[in-house]
């Protein structure tokens, strides 16, 4: 496994158990197979997984290159039958998707003009009782990684999100509190809440293709500090698992 692909596994393990608890929790979905629809899901990093378990998933992405990729990635894995992938986001939602069980949205509300908005539109697509699996980048987070590389300035802008930060990359940062209040505002019920990637973008790369068993001890730190709030405000994303 290369260097990438351990970090990868280091930084998905919570959201993955997470995701999986809600599949397996009784009530998930009414046919066979959940009917998942995943907002800017790409190249189906999470898509083509979700159909290996034997669910039905909708890729929904503005990028026609990262649904190529998705439709490859799911003929190589033998899954073609069970994934789509539609070009839009998540303003058009409701113009290509009726109704799902599961809806994921990963690193899109940061990107959006009205998050508010964006919630309300997941909510009416997802069926009563339908499951939300929402990450965001942390705004405490983000402070400390600026901080730490020196980048004073920007640090110091994203303490307050109304402040435009100079020279840094586009996109909103959340607390806990501020996502919470949104998936409210929305129309959701908050089920759980789990920091992700707390100390995996802080180990050097080298550590992990160096060290045997680095990857799965790290893994399982993530695993053990995702739900102890002390640690929430170290963690770059947060998700959140929500109900309709």
């Amino acid at each position: 496994m290369s260097e990438s692909a351990r970090r990868g596994t280091a930084r998905t393990a919570v959201v993955w158990d997470a995701l999986q608890e809600a599949l397996d929790a009784p009530g998930a979905f009414y046919e066979e197979r959940a009917r998942i629809v995943d907002i800017g899901g790409g190249t189906g990093g999470f898509a083509v997984r979700l159909a290996q378990l034997g669910h039905t998933v909708t890729v929904v992405d503005p990028s026609p290159d990262a649904l190529a990729a998705l439709a490859r990635r799911a003929a190589e894995s033998d899954v073609l039958d069970r994934v789509t992938g539609l070009q839009g986001d998540v303003d058009g939602l409701l113009d290509v998707v009726e109704e799902a069980d599961v809806v994921l949205c990963h690193g899109v509300l940061e990107v959006v003009d009205d998050p508010a908005a964006a919630l309300a539109t997941i909510h009416q697509v997802l069926r009563p009782g339908g499951v939300l699996s929402l990450l965001v980048a942390q705004r405490h987070a983000a402070v400390l990684a600026r901080a730490m590389a020196g980048h004073f300035q920007q640090a110091l802008g994203l303490l307050d999100r109304s402040t435009p930060v100079a020279g840094g990359r586009s996109g909103s940062r959340f607390t806990h509190d501020e996502a919470a209040d949104l998936l409210a505002g929305a129309g959701f019920t908050v089920d759980s809440v789990h920091g992700v990637r707390v100390f995996a973008d802080l180990v050097p790369g080298s550590l992990l293709d160096l060290e045997p068993g680095a990857t799965a001890a790290l893994v399982e730190l993530e695993r053990a500090v995702s739900t102890r709030p002390e640690y929430l405000p170290l963690a770059t994303q947060i998700h959140l698992l929500s109900h309709r």
